[in-house]
């Protein structure tokens, strides 16, 4: 086993923009009229807490906000808000807020019949952009009336992901512009205090993109309030049976594909600094990306989490569960959804590393270290870290700190480690082993749920000269620690050591 060795310096003050909870996915919002889905969304939101949830289908026919009829031989729009106003509300109580990404087409407002997905949304621009943004400012309108001047704090985005001809009729780029320009100073005129983003570019011909919206904008006196862009980490999957099965790419490659997008928008001296949200990010980006459900999956993400800050204000996981249906309904509990949580509200190996970055946030602001590997920040009850593995063997890390030892050399430390990795924390694991039941009975879902919880482990540490410790960091595995002091008050003759000394 081999050992690496971390010198934290309490001293130090490392750049480190921890945004973890800013904002998460979902599959398209009709979802959220079910009960899984909010189960699902219930548990992510007590144990986490995202401040946003972006996801499709807004005005999809799902939804159905768009309607038109014929009156006096006139065709009139009209709008119907019974599901968003159900779903936001839904939404408000587990104490969310929708980040409004304005897409699909409506099927009667729509230019063509071109679909994406299960639930073919409409993906073609509209017939007439009065009406399309019409409807824009009247759900605006319903919004602020409803739920008061908060909406105004409410991100939008124009559309999803223009530059694939899926999501967009031929990836027009020039119609995506005109769509955008005609969105975003409708949206201004109605009150200028929303927040608009776009282009919602994924992947292909990224740089082509980024800028060419940035000649536009600039061309039209535009000034869009951030960019936003997609980041997935994988290669094109192979597809066997019902399941895709991808290699990961290079993390330092993927880092420095974010960073181009940065290098170009601050080439702009009109943009230069405006915030870049990734809007959606994940490894795989199909819904049955098998590694989703994996520990590996769990490791990769800790140092994406560790670095997406750098360079980007915001980035929201894709997706928050399992309640998905863009290739239709799944076939088996473990099947690569998205979600870091699985039917029955069984915790993924991904969901940990979230929860992990969310306690790190809440420990403290300042971090003392960070590499490619770990994380480490300094609050007032001590310390607190992430650790992980990526495929890399199992390893020791052993991890020194200044805990005051000239102050005095007797005080105590309690450190704490929180391990999730494929010996400890591996529900996919243990429904292989029970024969991959696609359907699990209420035991066998209990049992899955039980096996997919850290491990937790405490030892207590003597200030010493230097303390250090030694934290074992399996094959694929993220470990949480705080060493914080410990504060020792026994009840009258009990002894612990005693206690576990009886035969």
């Amino acid at each position: 086993m081999k050992t690496e060795k971390i010198a934290v310096n309490a001293a130090a003050e490392v750049p480190f923009n921890n945004n973890v909870d800013y904002c998460v996915g979902t599959g398209r919002l009709g979802l959220a009229l079910t009960d899984e889905y909010l189960k699902e969304l219930k548990y992510v939101q007590d144990m986490i807490g995202f401040s946003y949830i972006r996801g499709h289908g807004l005005f999809s026919d799902d939804v159905a906000i768009y309607h038109e009829y014929e009156e006096n031989g006139e065709t009139k729009a009209e709008y119907n808000y019974t599901y968003i106003d159900r779903i936001i509300d839904s939404f408000l109580e587990l104490g969310i807020r929708p980040y409004l990404e304005l897409g699909f087409m409506p099927q009667q407002l729509a230019s063509g019949t071109q679909t994406i997905f299960y639930w073919k949304g409409n993906t073609t621009p509209p017939g007439d952009y009065k009406k399309w943004t019409d409807m824009v400012i009247a759900l605006l309108d319903h919004l602020k009336a409803r739920y008061g001047e908060e909406t105004a704090d409410w991100p939008i985005e124009v559309w999803n992901e223009p530059n694939l001809p899926g999501f967009w009729y031929n990836a027009d780029m020039e119609e995506y512009f005109r769509l955008f320009k005609e969105t975003f100073c409708a949206i201004k005129a109605y009150d200028s205090r929303f927040k608009v983003g776009g282009p919602a570019i994924c992947g292909v011909r990224d740089a082509e993109w980024i800028r060419s919206f940035l000649d536009f904008c600039k061309k039209e006196g535009i000034r869009p309030d951030r960019i936003t862009r997609h980041h997935y980490t994988v290669e094109f999957p192979e597809r066997i049976g019902h399941y895709d099965y991808s290699r990961l790419e290079d993390s330092k490659m993927r880092f420095e594909n974010l960073q181009s997008t940065r290098d170009i928008v601050d080439s702009f001296e009109e943009f230069k600094d405006l915030p870049i949200h990734l809007t959606e990010f994940s490894t795989s980006y199909t819904p049955r990306g098998v590694i989703h459900d994996t520990n590996l999956n769990a490791a990769y993400l800790a140092r994406q989490l560790a670095g997406l800050g750098d360079v980007n204000e915001a980035y929201s996981y894709w997706t928050f569960g399992d309640v998905f249906e863009e290739q239709g309904v799944q076939n088996s509990l473990f099947h690569g959804g998205f979600g870091m949580v699985a039917s029955g509200c069984i915790p993924k190996p991904t969901f940990w590393t979230f929860y992990f970055f969310k306690k790190l946030k809440l420990f403290g602001s300042k971090c003392v270290y960070r590499d490619d590997n770990a994380a480490v920040v300094k609050g007032e009850r001590g310390y607190a870290g992430i650790l992980w593995n990526i495929d890399d063997g199992d390893l020791i890390k052993e991890i020194s700190f200044d805990l005051g030892a000239d102050k005095d050399r007797e005080k105590e430390y309690t450190l704490i480690t929180r391990t999730v990795d494929e010996t400890c924390c591996n529900p996919l694991k243990v429904w292989h082993d029970l024969g991959e039941p696609a359907y699990p009975t209420p035991e066998e879902t209990g049992l899955i749920k039980s096996s997919s919880q850290p491990l937790v482990e405490s030892r207590i540490v003597k200030a010493g000269d230097k303390a250090a410790v030694t934290v074992p960091v399996r094959n694929n595995g993220v470990v949480y620690f705080t060493l914080t002091e410990r504060k020792f008050t026994p009840d009258r003759g009990y002894d612990y050591d005693k206690v576990i000394s009886f035969h």
